[in-house]
Protein backbone atom coordinates (compact mmCIF):
# COMPACT_ATOMS: atom_id res chain seq x y z
CA UNK A 1 0.00 0.00 0.00
CA UNK A 2 1.49 3.37 -0.60
CA UNK A 3 -0.59 5.08 1.96
CA UNK A 4 -1.49 3.72 5.60
CA UNK A 5 -5.09 3.07 6.35
CA UNK A 6 -6.61 3.49 9.19
CA UNK A 7 -9.54 1.18 10.41
CA UNK A 8 -11.16 4.35 11.83
CA UNK A 9 -9.53 7.60 11.27
CA UNK A 10 -9.70 9.80 13.98
CA UNK A 11 -6.67 11.69 13.60
CA UNK A 12 -8.29 13.64 10.76
CA UNK A 13 -10.85 14.32 12.43
CA UNK A 14 -9.47 16.03 15.41
CA UNK A 15 -7.46 17.74 12.71
CA UNK A 16 -10.08 19.41 11.44
CA UNK A 17 -11.60 20.29 14.85
CA UNK A 18 -8.59 21.06 16.67
CA UNK A 19 -9.36 24.24 17.41
CA UNK A 20 -12.85 23.66 18.70
CA UNK A 21 -12.05 20.79 20.47
CA UNK A 22 -8.94 22.47 22.31
CA UNK A 23 -11.08 25.74 22.99
CA UNK A 24 -13.82 23.59 24.50
CA UNK A 25 -11.49 21.36 26.76
CA UNK A 26 -9.60 24.82 28.16
CA UNK A 27 -13.44 26.39 28.86
CA UNK A 28 -13.84 23.24 30.94
CA UNK A 29 -10.07 23.33 32.93
CA UNK A 30 -10.92 27.17 32.91
CA UNK A 31 -14.21 26.89 34.79
CA UNK A 32 -13.49 23.63 36.38
CA UNK A 33 -17.04 22.14 36.99
CA UNK A 34 -16.01 18.70 35.71
CA UNK A 35 -19.14 16.67 37.09
CA UNK A 36 -22.27 18.13 35.73
CA UNK A 37 -20.61 21.41 34.49
CA UNK A 38 -23.15 23.53 32.14
CA UNK A 39 -21.56 21.73 29.25
CA UNK A 40 -23.51 18.63 30.30
CA UNK A 41 -27.06 20.21 30.00
CA UNK A 42 -25.64 22.27 26.89
CA UNK A 43 -25.25 18.94 25.42
CA UNK A 44 -28.68 17.44 26.36
CA UNK A 45 -30.24 20.44 24.40
CA UNK A 46 -28.09 20.33 21.64
CA UNK A 47 -29.28 16.18 20.78
CA UNK A 48 -32.72 17.01 21.98
CA UNK A 49 -33.16 19.52 18.89
CA UNK A 50 -30.80 16.97 16.46
CA UNK A 51 -33.27 13.72 16.90
CA UNK A 52 -36.70 15.60 17.96
CA UNK A 53 -36.58 13.80 21.20
CA UNK A 54 -38.33 15.46 24.38
CA UNK A 55 -35.55 14.35 26.68
CA UNK A 56 -31.74 13.50 26.63
CA UNK A 57 -29.99 12.26 29.38
CA UNK A 58 -26.59 12.13 29.16
CA UNK A 59 -24.54 9.28 30.66
CA UNK A 60 -21.04 7.57 31.37
CA UNK A 61 -21.78 5.13 28.82
CA UNK A 62 -23.73 3.37 25.99
CA UNK A 63 -23.52 0.70 28.40
CA UNK A 64 -25.40 2.70 31.27
CA UNK A 65 -27.60 3.97 28.57
CA UNK A 66 -29.35 0.34 28.56
CA UNK A 67 -28.98 -0.31 32.05
CA UNK A 68 -30.35 2.91 32.93
CA UNK A 69 -33.01 2.72 31.07
CA UNK A 70 -34.67 -1.23 32.47
CA UNK A 71 -33.83 0.19 35.79
CA UNK A 72 -36.02 3.18 34.50
CA UNK A 73 -38.64 0.76 33.92
CA UNK A 74 -37.98 -1.32 36.62
CA UNK A 75 -37.08 -4.32 35.54
CA UNK A 76 -37.08 -6.97 37.65
CA UNK A 77 -35.36 -10.59 38.27
CA UNK A 78 -37.04 -12.98 36.11
CA UNK A 79 -38.29 -10.56 33.85
CA UNK A 80 -38.04 -11.14 30.17
CA UNK A 81 -36.68 -8.90 27.74
CA UNK A 82 -36.99 -9.55 23.39
CA UNK A 83 -33.57 -8.92 21.79
CA UNK A 84 -30.92 -10.04 19.12
CA UNK A 85 -28.19 -12.27 19.79
CA UNK A 86 -25.72 -10.75 17.36
CA UNK A 87 -24.71 -7.72 18.80
CA UNK A 88 -22.13 -6.54 20.91
CA UNK A 89 -22.36 -8.00 25.03
CA UNK A 90 -23.37 -5.00 26.40
CA UNK A 91 -27.36 -5.41 24.85
CA UNK A 92 -27.86 -8.32 27.16
CA UNK A 93 -25.45 -8.03 30.03
CA UNK A 94 -27.62 -5.50 31.23
CA UNK A 95 -30.51 -7.56 31.36
CA UNK A 96 -28.58 -10.23 33.08
CA UNK A 97 -26.96 -7.91 35.85
CA UNK A 98 -30.66 -7.12 36.80
CA UNK A 99 -31.62 -10.51 37.02
CA UNK A 100 -33.93 -10.24 33.60
CA UNK A 101 -33.58 -12.72 31.01
CA UNK A 102 -32.63 -11.85 27.42
CA UNK A 103 -35.01 -13.89 24.93
CA UNK A 104 -32.85 -14.18 21.55
CA UNK A 105 -34.58 -13.76 18.38
CA UNK A 106 -33.02 -14.97 15.13
CA UNK A 107 -31.94 -11.98 12.69
CA UNK A 108 -31.65 -11.28 9.25
CA UNK A 109 -29.49 -12.40 6.47
CA UNK A 110 -28.92 -9.32 4.87
CA UNK A 111 -29.16 -6.78 7.67
CA UNK A 112 -28.39 -8.43 10.82
CA UNK A 113 -30.98 -6.52 12.02
CA UNK A 114 -33.58 -8.81 14.80
CA UNK A 115 -36.14 -10.65 12.28
CA UNK A 116 -39.57 -9.09 13.33
CA UNK A 117 -41.29 -11.75 11.76
CA UNK A 118 -39.97 -14.21 14.35
CA UNK A 119 -40.68 -11.46 17.66
CA UNK A 120 -44.47 -12.72 18.42
CA UNK A 121 -43.73 -16.05 19.03
CA UNK A 122 -41.34 -15.64 21.96
CA UNK A 123 -43.38 -13.06 23.79
CA UNK A 124 -44.95 -14.61 27.20
CA UNK A 125 -46.09 -13.37 30.48
CA UNK A 126 -42.65 -13.06 31.38
CA UNK A 127 -42.03 -10.41 28.55
CA UNK A 128 -41.58 -7.00 29.84
CA UNK A 129 -39.95 -5.27 26.76
CA UNK A 130 -38.24 -5.20 23.51
CA UNK A 131 -34.59 -4.44 23.09
CA UNK A 132 -33.67 -4.14 18.78
CA UNK A 133 -29.81 -3.13 17.65
CA UNK A 134 -29.60 -0.93 15.19
CA UNK A 135 -26.68 -2.82 13.90
CA UNK A 136 -23.83 -1.59 11.67
CA UNK A 137 -25.66 1.74 11.64
CA UNK A 138 -28.60 1.17 10.40
CA UNK A 139 -32.29 0.69 12.26
CA UNK A 140 -34.20 -2.74 12.62
CA UNK A 141 -38.12 -2.64 11.49
CA UNK A 142 -38.94 0.08 14.39
CA UNK A 143 -42.88 0.67 13.30
CA UNK A 144 -43.28 -3.23 13.02
CA UNK A 145 -41.67 -4.09 16.44
CA UNK A 146 -43.91 -0.68 18.34
CA UNK A 147 -47.11 -2.33 16.69
CA UNK A 148 -46.41 -5.83 18.22
CA UNK A 149 -45.12 -4.14 21.26
CA UNK A 150 -48.77 -2.07 21.28
CA UNK A 151 -50.25 -5.37 20.88
CA UNK A 152 -49.61 -7.16 23.55
CA UNK A 153 -49.83 -4.24 26.43
CA UNK A 154 -47.61 -1.13 24.96
CA UNK A 155 -45.00 -2.76 26.11
CA UNK A 156 -41.86 -0.68 26.19
CA UNK A 157 -39.02 -0.65 22.66
CA UNK A 158 -35.74 0.10 23.61
CA UNK A 159 -33.80 1.03 21.13
CA UNK A 160 -29.66 -0.15 21.04
CA UNK A 161 -28.82 2.42 18.99
CA UNK A 162 -24.89 2.52 20.03
CA UNK A 163 -23.82 2.25 16.23
CA UNK A 164 -26.83 4.07 14.41
CA UNK A 165 -26.86 7.92 15.48
CA UNK A 166 -26.98 10.05 13.22
CA UNK A 167 -28.65 7.14 10.68
CA UNK A 168 -32.76 8.03 10.04
CA UNK A 169 -35.89 5.73 9.52
CA UNK A 170 -38.44 6.44 7.63
CA UNK A 171 -37.62 10.40 8.33
CA UNK A 172 -37.37 10.14 12.15
CA UNK A 173 -33.88 10.23 13.46
CA UNK A 174 -32.44 6.57 15.15
CA UNK A 175 -32.83 7.52 19.10
CA UNK A 176 -36.28 8.91 18.12
CA UNK A 177 -38.26 5.66 16.87
CA UNK A 178 -39.60 3.76 20.90
CA UNK A 179 -40.43 4.30 24.00
CA UNK A 180 -36.64 4.77 24.74
CA UNK A 181 -33.45 5.36 22.58
CA UNK A 182 -29.84 4.70 24.30
CA UNK A 183 -26.78 5.66 22.29
CA UNK A 184 -22.91 5.66 23.32
CA UNK A 185 -20.18 8.14 22.53
CA UNK A 186 -17.74 5.62 22.53
CA UNK A 187 -14.59 7.03 20.37
CA UNK A 188 -15.26 4.64 17.39
CA UNK A 189 -18.84 5.48 17.42
CA UNK A 190 -20.17 7.72 14.65
CA UNK A 191 -20.73 10.80 17.42
CA UNK A 192 -17.56 9.81 19.64
CA UNK A 193 -16.11 11.21 22.54
CA UNK A 194 -12.30 11.11 23.69
CA UNK A 195 -13.14 8.17 26.39
CA UNK A 196 -16.77 6.64 27.58
CA UNK A 197 -20.06 8.58 27.04
CA UNK A 198 -23.83 7.91 26.22
CA UNK A 199 -27.26 9.12 26.23
CA UNK A 200 -30.98 8.34 26.83
CA UNK A 201 -33.82 9.93 25.22
CA UNK A 202 -37.30 9.41 25.51
CA UNK A 203 -40.42 11.72 24.97
CA UNK A 204 -41.72 9.99 28.34
CA UNK A 205 -41.40 12.68 31.27
CA UNK A 206 -42.02 9.89 34.10
CA UNK A 207 -39.00 7.91 32.12
CA UNK A 208 -36.85 11.19 31.66
CA UNK A 209 -36.90 11.96 35.61
CA UNK A 210 -36.42 7.95 36.60
CA UNK A 211 -33.09 8.10 34.22
CA UNK A 212 -31.53 11.71 35.78
CA UNK A 213 -32.12 10.43 39.24
CA UNK A 214 -30.83 7.22 38.28
CA UNK A 215 -27.87 8.23 37.14
CA UNK A 216 -27.06 10.30 40.21
CA UNK A 217 -27.07 7.35 42.58
CA UNK A 218 -30.96 7.41 42.74
CA UNK A 219 -31.05 11.68 44.09
CA UNK A 220 -34.21 13.28 43.87
CA UNK A 221 -32.21 16.34 45.68
CA UNK A 222 -28.63 16.04 47.01
CA UNK A 223 -28.41 13.13 49.59
CA UNK A 224 -31.83 12.02 49.21
CA UNK A 225 -32.00 8.94 47.13
CA UNK A 226 -35.34 8.55 46.28
CA UNK A 227 -34.78 5.01 44.07
CA UNK A 228 -31.98 2.90 43.91
CA UNK A 229 -29.27 4.00 41.36
CA UNK A 230 -25.82 4.12 39.84
CA UNK A 231 -22.92 6.80 39.29
CA UNK A 232 -23.79 7.10 35.69
CA UNK A 233 -22.97 10.78 35.13
CA UNK A 234 -21.19 11.68 31.15
CA UNK A 235 -18.20 13.46 32.77
CA UNK A 236 -18.15 17.73 32.08
CA UNK A 237 -15.07 17.38 29.39
CA UNK A 238 -16.45 14.48 27.35
CA UNK A 239 -19.72 16.75 26.70
CA UNK A 240 -17.33 19.31 25.76
CA UNK A 241 -15.77 17.37 23.23
CA UNK A 242 -19.17 15.70 21.72
CA UNK A 243 -20.18 19.63 21.59
CA UNK A 244 -17.33 20.21 19.87
CA UNK A 245 -17.57 17.18 17.10
CA UNK A 246 -21.23 18.46 16.60
CA UNK A 247 -20.02 21.16 14.55
CA UNK A 248 -19.27 19.27 11.55
CA UNK A 249 -21.67 16.25 12.49
CA UNK A 250 -23.66 17.13 9.67
CA UNK A 251 -21.08 16.87 7.27
CA UNK A 252 -19.58 13.75 8.70
CA UNK A 253 -23.11 12.18 7.96
CA UNK A 254 -23.16 13.62 4.42
CA UNK A 255 -20.01 11.64 3.95
CA UNK A 256 -20.60 8.18 5.47
CA UNK A 257 -23.93 8.30 3.45
CA UNK A 258 -21.57 8.51 -0.12
CA UNK A 259 -19.28 6.50 1.00
CA UNK A 260 -21.09 4.09 2.20
CA UNK A 261 -23.09 4.63 -1.05
CA UNK A 262 -19.56 4.21 -2.97
CA UNK A 263 -18.61 0.98 -1.49
CA UNK A 264 -21.67 -0.46 -2.73
CA UNK A 265 -21.10 -0.18 -5.97
CA UNK A 266 -17.72 -1.13 -6.04
CA UNK A 267 -18.25 -4.59 -4.32
CA UNK A 268 -21.72 -5.37 -6.19
CA UNK A 269 -19.41 -5.06 -9.20
CA UNK A 270 -16.62 -7.17 -7.66
CA UNK A 271 -19.63 -9.50 -7.17
CA UNK A 272 -18.81 -9.36 -3.26
CA UNK A 273 -21.56 -9.74 -0.88
CA UNK A 274 -22.59 -7.24 2.00
CA UNK A 275 -24.98 -6.11 4.57
CA UNK A 276 -27.92 -4.78 2.70
CA UNK A 277 -29.90 -1.32 3.14
CA UNK A 278 -33.67 -0.61 3.56
CA UNK A 279 -34.66 1.74 0.90
CA UNK A 280 -37.00 3.74 4.01
CA UNK A 281 -34.01 4.28 6.34
CA UNK A 282 -29.99 5.23 5.70
CA UNK A 283 -27.55 4.15 7.67
CA UNK A 284 -24.22 5.67 9.24
CA UNK A 285 -22.56 3.02 8.49
CA UNK A 286 -20.48 2.86 11.94
CA UNK A 287 -19.15 -0.47 10.38
CA UNK A 288 -19.17 -1.22 6.86
CA UNK A 289 -19.45 -5.14 5.94
CA UNK A 290 -19.27 -7.84 3.90
CA UNK A 291 -20.31 -11.25 3.98
CA UNK A 292 -17.30 -13.75 3.19
CA UNK A 293 -17.12 -18.04 3.21
CA UNK A 294 -13.18 -17.78 3.87
CA UNK A 295 -12.82 -14.85 6.11
CA UNK A 296 -9.69 -16.03 8.18
CA UNK A 297 -7.61 -16.40 4.70
CA UNK A 298 -9.14 -13.06 3.66
CA UNK A 299 -8.24 -10.66 6.51
CA UNK A 300 -4.59 -12.35 7.03
CA UNK A 301 -4.33 -11.26 3.39
CA UNK A 302 -5.17 -7.68 3.91
CA UNK A 303 -3.00 -7.53 7.11
CA UNK A 304 -0.73 -8.25 4.56
CA UNK A 305 -1.49 -5.56 2.56
CA UNK A 306 -1.84 -3.49 5.53
CA UNK A 307 -5.34 -3.17 5.53
CA UNK A 308 -7.13 -3.68 8.82
CA UNK A 309 -10.37 -5.26 9.38
CA UNK A 310 -12.50 -6.49 12.34
CA UNK A 311 -15.27 -8.78 12.96
CA UNK A 312 -18.56 -7.44 14.74
CA UNK A 313 -19.36 -10.13 15.80
CA UNK A 314 -17.67 -13.36 15.78
CA UNK A 315 -19.79 -15.36 18.41
CA UNK A 316 -23.60 -14.52 18.82
CA UNK A 317 -24.21 -13.83 22.59
CA UNK A 318 -26.67 -16.79 22.91
CA UNK A 319 -23.16 -19.18 21.96
CA UNK A 320 -20.95 -17.07 24.76
CA UNK A 321 -20.08 -19.06 28.22
CA UNK A 322 -21.59 -16.27 30.01
CA UNK A 323 -24.84 -16.70 28.38
CA UNK A 324 -25.27 -19.63 26.72
CA UNK A 325 -27.16 -21.14 29.65
CA UNK A 326 -29.91 -19.01 28.73
CA UNK A 327 -31.40 -20.48 25.82
CA UNK A 328 -31.16 -22.87 23.07
CA UNK A 329 -28.23 -21.31 20.83
CA UNK A 330 -29.42 -23.40 17.46
CA UNK A 331 -32.93 -21.27 17.75
CA UNK A 332 -30.80 -18.56 16.06
CA UNK A 333 -29.02 -20.31 12.42
CA UNK A 334 -28.64 -17.00 11.12
CA UNK A 335 -26.97 -15.62 13.78
CA UNK A 336 -24.47 -17.94 13.65
CA UNK A 337 -24.18 -17.83 10.06
CA UNK A 338 -23.70 -13.90 9.88
CA UNK A 339 -21.08 -14.33 12.89
CA UNK A 340 -18.82 -16.73 10.66
CA UNK A 341 -18.74 -14.48 7.48
CA UNK A 342 -19.30 -11.33 8.31
CA UNK A 343 -15.85 -9.05 7.84
CA UNK A 344 -15.63 -4.96 8.58
CA UNK A 345 -13.61 -2.49 6.35
CA UNK A 346 -12.32 0.63 7.64
CA UNK A 347 -14.74 3.22 7.11
CA UNK A 348 -14.65 6.68 8.73
CA UNK A 349 -15.46 10.44 7.17
CA UNK A 350 -12.22 11.48 6.39
CA UNK A 351 -11.63 8.27 4.18
CA UNK A 352 -10.61 9.11 0.67
CA UNK A 353 -11.63 7.54 -2.61
CA UNK A 354 -7.72 6.49 -3.16
CA UNK A 355 -7.75 4.51 -0.17
CA UNK A 356 -11.56 3.07 -0.93
CA UNK A 357 -10.64 1.91 -4.28
CA UNK A 358 -7.38 0.52 -3.40
CA UNK A 359 -8.93 -1.71 -0.27
CA UNK A 360 -11.87 -2.84 -2.48
CA UNK A 361 -9.01 -4.09 -5.35
CA UNK A 362 -7.25 -5.57 -2.59
CA UNK A 363 -10.56 -7.41 -1.67
CA UNK A 364 -10.95 -8.27 -5.05
CA UNK A 365 -7.97 -9.60 -5.97
CA UNK A 366 -7.77 -11.77 -2.63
Amino acid sequence: MSQKIDFIDLKSQYRALKDAINSRIQKVLDHGQYIMGPEVRELEAALEAYTGAKHCITVASGTEALLISLMALDIKPGDEIITTPFTFVATAEVMVLLGAKPVFVDVEPDTGNIDVRLIEARITSKTKAIMPVSLYGQAADMDEINAIAARHGNLPVIEDAAQSFGATYKGRKSGNLSSIGCTSFFPSKPLGCYGDGGAIFTNDDAIALACRQIRVHGQSQRYVHTRVGVGGRMDTLQCAIVLAKLERFDWEIEQRLALGSRYNSLLDAAGIARIQQRPDRDSVFAQYTVLLDNREAVQAALQNAGIPTAVHYPVPLNRQPAYRHLGDPDQTPVADQLAARVMSLPMSPDLEHTAQDSIVAALRSI
